[in-house]
């Protein structure tokens, strides 16, 4: 079996001009993606719709009912910095779609991992209300999904931003954590390391915020210390990667400093523990950079990893952070 990728033609149905997150983004992956010495293997495959049903059981019907109004009109702003074009409501359906059946096809055996490489991104939009460039959690549904059935899924979102739609979705569950290192402060302002969930989900949301200029070997340290003695202990049948290239040094909207082949070894620190993986884009906009990025994903994916030349060494002091974080999550979890 080998590593399929999610795509349609239709996601750049949401043509949002000069906007940040636009349809170059993708185009700009797919050609590196084409150069790749691992091409021929990949899988394309096409998304399917997501139900209406479970678009409801995630988000509010004022919600959803808003985003079809716009989008029955179209090329509309929905808030300051999101816009909709006409039939984004069925585009978002379908990026949506993809995310969750693809994350399926993984925990039903049928794929070892996947790459959904989806636009509109999701992990800003919380239950009430799209935002931040994204108007359905794709990832959210995705998990939703799943847990119907029974299954525990993590999402680590490495986006610079703090996915706070998808933290304000699973704040009181346990069946779905989220995992999150992020710029902080930087829209939208959540993501402290005191948001550890409410009720009988209490320790199953992990923020690290950092300061600007955090690289590789800051990150690396929350793995060895957070992350991964965490998602052992939670034993995910699938990991989510809300995969967002905007952390990387050279993006316009960041102020971290990880480098291309980081975003790789990311996933190889979570296949040593959970090897069903599926990664759905999310935020990054350098398009010089931005290939190379998710060529570092799908590479280690693949099993082929990739080294790009890019020799950039970040702040790596993230002991203040770790202490804060093992005080507060260490009642829930042995750290």
């Amino acid at each position: 079996m080998t590593t399929p990728i999610v795509f349609s033609d239709e996601f750049n149905k949401h043509d949002t001009a000069d906007h940040p997150e636009n349809a170059d983004r993708l185009y700009v992956m797919l050609d590196a993606l084409e150069q790749a010495p691992f091409y021929k293997k990949l899988q394309f495959i096409e998304p399917e719709m997501l139900p209406e049903k479970l678009l409801y059981e995630v988000h509010s019907e004022e919600m959803i009912q808003r985003v079809k109004e716009i989008s029955e009109h179209g090329d509309s702003w929905i808030d300051l910095d999101t816009y909709v074009c006409k039939s984004d409501y069925e585009t978002a359906r379908l990026a949506a779609g993809g995310v969750a059946s693809v994350c399926r096809n993984v925990v039903e055996g049928d794929a070892p991992n996947a790459y959904a490489l989806v636009r509109p991104p999701g992990h800003h939009a919380s239950a009430e209300r799209s935002m931040g460039f994204c108007l359905f959690n794709n990832a959210g549904l995705a998990a939703h999904a799943l847990s119907k059935k029974g299954k525990r899924v993590l999402i680590f979102d490495h986006d610079v931003h703090h996915g706070n739609g998808t933290q304000s979705i699973f704040y009181k569950r346990k069946d779905v954590m989220y995992q999150s290192f992020h710029l902080s402060p930087h829209y939208p302002g959540t993501g402290d390391v005191s948001e550890i969930g409410e009720g009988e989900g209490k320790g199953y949301t992990i923020n690290a915020p950092l300061g600007f200029g955090h690289g590789d070997d800051a990150v690396s340290q929350l793995f060895d210390e957070i992350f991964i003695p965490i998602t052992t202990q939670f034993k995910p049948h699938l990991i989510i990667i809300s995969a967002g290239y905007d952390s990387h040094h050279s993006d316009q909207l960041g102020g971290l400093k990880l480098t291309a082949n980081f975003f790789g070894e990311m996933v190889k620190r979570f296949q040593e523990v959970q090897p069903r993986i599926v990664c759905t884009l999310e935020g990054g906009y350098n398009l010089q950079w931005i290939g190379k990025c998710f060529l570092s994903q799908v590479g280690q994916l693949m099993s082929y990893p990739l080294l790009f030349d890019d020799p950039v060494k970040g702040n790596d002091d993230v002991k203040t952070v770790i202490d804060k974080m093992k005080k507060e999550l260490g009642p829930y979890w042995e750290l």
